[in-house]
């Protein structure tokens, strides 16, 4: 069997470009002959988040047939599913509070002189509030003391009514044959 790899390089590019855009397919990598008559033609992947990864489009190809594709997917690549090497904790964290350290002088010097001015401001604020609260306080808590009595009468009222209920069924249903059932 004799098959011209750049016309099934131009297939499978064809087949690819159906399923994920163009952007995202790298350069020809190769062909590895899978055996009765099937070919993977192999791409370089270029998406984000899969290092060492390939497109690979599986092509079969009948003696005096047209070839046809059978399958288009992301494959990973050898060691592409390896995790990083590891970094002890200690490392880790040393490695983030300097991070940190920078991001906290970063914020000190740009911002020190903004903080002052918003920390006056706010105590203005403050200030306003508090002298209207004064004032306000004892009017509100006559009228508060007012309210907790006519509220402690309605909930009497209502626990008076669940006493008296002498209904058994909740709902539509008798709670004394379920007593029985049991």
């Amino acid at each position: 069997m004799t098959t011209d790899h750049t016309d099934l390089t131009a297939l499978a590019r064809t087949a690819l470009l159906e399923v994920t855009e163009e952007s995202t397919v790298g350069s020809f990598a190769g062909t590895t002959d899978e055996g009765d008559g099937v070919v993977s033609v192999l791409f370089a992947n270029r998406m984000a988040g899969y290092p060492g990864w390939r497109w690979t489009v599986s092509v079969a190809h009948v003696e005096g047939e047209d070839p046809s594709v059978l399958e288009v997917e992301l494959m990973p690549g050898d060691g592409s599913l390896l995790a990083p090497e590891w970094v002890p904790w200690s490392e880790r964290l040393a490695d983030y509070r300097a991070a940190q350290e920078g991001v906290d002088e970063a914020d000190v010097d740009g911002a020190e002189d903004d903080e002052s001015d918003d920390d006056d401001e706010s105590d203005e604020d403050e200030d306003f509030d508090d002298a209207d609260d004064d004032s306000d306080d004892d009017a509100d808590d006559d009228e508060s003391d007012d309210d907790d009595d006519a509220d402690d009468d309605d909930f009497d009222d209502d626990e008076d009514d669940l006493a008296e209920s002498d209904d058994d069924e909740i709902e539509g249903v008798d709670v004394d044959e379920l007593d029985e059932q049991r």
